[in-house]
């Protein structure tokens, strides 16, 4: 006999089933709650709803584990390829060679974008960001690409997919390059995807871009860090979106423009921000630190603490090193990298960070890095959603073929006045 939990409301008690995940996590099923009691659940920010059964990231953030399809992050990191991850998300299981062949194939053949696309760049205002531009040229693929009828559904889909894949990562290279007034560096066959982008981003015919496998396995790692992450606030947008079984284009293009935000994928760029002030006022770390420490002020240290991981964020701890490898190969001096790495030291043993678990999580780490690679701030979060892109793709797959599968439409409780009567105009 399945588990139940019991709600008693006005004398009478209802039993709810409780759902057990694969990694023992359990939930009480309210899906018929309404029905049975005339009651909803008020659950500000959705932090203790579960929204969908998933089969695709497993996070837990008391002892900070991160896995995708079952594969530890940390496994992944040192082994695979940001292609390889993908692929294990979006088909649920790795590849052989010879999947992984075709797929870096088809990302090839797909990776260039319609010429008439440039003119939608060309046009957008200087001062647009580049999340708002991605956001739009995404939604317009769909007008470049429209769907065939004589594919099968499984065929459009697939299709779908690896032209987001390839042409996102071009598109991005694109904007920054027409951003900068460049000449457009077009993707090599010859490259592979962290490399491709990397070249498309600094070649010039002044200075050719020479490949530094360094840089590009740091990227690697960067994207595959970033490739999912349960069911957070983009995610949740895609799945949303999706559920009004709107086309891929549009799902992903809301997802974009949710990372856009601050408090999410804008995290890392707020991170070089926070080091430009602090160089900006001296360069002196200890009035950043009282404030942080001071529960009445509402400053904040960015890049500190997590609020799903209540020990060390384990991309952060990856992230570290790939950082630190990065840092130690550059001869040019930066003094916002520098703050960053003595603020790291200082909050590593402050007692105040230590005992709240205020750790420097991934989005520190990927802020200094992307820096350090020489990645423009205005294409931080860019970069975030590039690599989130196979993460939001397997969410909206998942739940585009979920059998139990029922458009997004949350409830409220009313707060607003009771009936009232118009007013005439002349009696206001």
């Amino acid at each position: 006999m399945s588990e139940t939990a019991r709600l008693t409301v006005d004398g009478k008690t209802f039993e709810l089933p409780i759902v057990v995940g694969s990694e023992g996590e359990r939930a009480i099923d309210i899906s018929r709650l309404r029905r049975q009691t005339g009651l909803v659940t008020l659950d500000p920010g959705f932090v203790n709803t579960a929204n969908c059964r998933s089969a695709i990231t497993f996070v837990d953030g008391e002892r900070g584990v991160l896995r995708y399809r079952g594969i530890p992050v940390e496994q992944l990191a040192e082994h695979s390829t940001f292609v390889e991850t993908t692929y294990l998300l979006i088909n649920g299981r790795l590849p052989t060679q010879e999947q992984l062949n075709q797929f870096s194939v088809l990302l090839n053949d797909h990776s260039m974008v319609h010429e008439d696309m440039r003119a939608f760049f060309e046009h957008y205002p200087r001062s647009a960001h580049p999340m708002g531009i991605l956001s739009s040229m995404v939604n317009a693929l769909r007008a470049f690409y429209p769907k065939i009828p004589e594919r099968s559904q499984e065929e459009e889909i697939n299709i779908t997919v690896t032209r987001l894949l390839s042409k996102v990562r071009t598109m991005a290279a694109m904007s920054y390059k027409i951003f900068r007034g460049h000449r457009v560096v077009l993707p090599r066959h010859d490259l592979t995807y962290a490399a491709n982008f990397l070249n498309m981003m600094f070649d010039s015919p002044v200075r050719p871009y020479i490949i530094d496998e360094e840089a590009v396995t740091a990227l690697n790692i960067f994207w595959i860090l970033h490739a999912d992450h349960e069911q957070n606030c983009s995610t949740s947008a895609v799945r949303l979106v999706g559920s009004a079984r709107v086309n891929l284009y549009a799902a992903i293009s809301a997802g974009i423009c949710a990372l856009w935000g601050p408090l999410h994928g804008g995290a890392n760029q707020a991170v070089v921000e926070m080091l430009n002030q602090i160089h900006e006022a001296g360069g002196d770390l200890e009035p950043f630190l009282a404030r942080a420490r001071d529960r009445n002020d509402p400053f904040r240290l960015m890049g500190f603490g997590h609020r799903v991981y209540k020990t060390y964020d384990p991309r952060g701890r990856i992230m570290k090193e790939v950082c630190h490898r990065i840092l130690g190969k550059i001869t040019r001096k930066d003094p916002l990298l520098e703050i960053a790495q003595r603020l790291e030291e200082v909050a590593l043993k402050d007692p105040y960070f230590i005992d709240h678990n205020l750790y420097p999580n991934i989005d520190f780490y990927s802020g200094i890095l992307l820096r350090a690679l020489g990645i423009p701030l205005n294409m931080f979060t860019v970069m975030f959603a590039i690599g989130r892109l196979p993460g939001w793709i397997s969410q909206w797959k998942e739940s585009f073929e979920d059998p139990d599968w029922k458009i997004s439409r949350p409830r409220q409780i009313y707060v607003g006045p009771q009936k009232q009567d118009y007013v005439p105009m002349k009696d206001r």
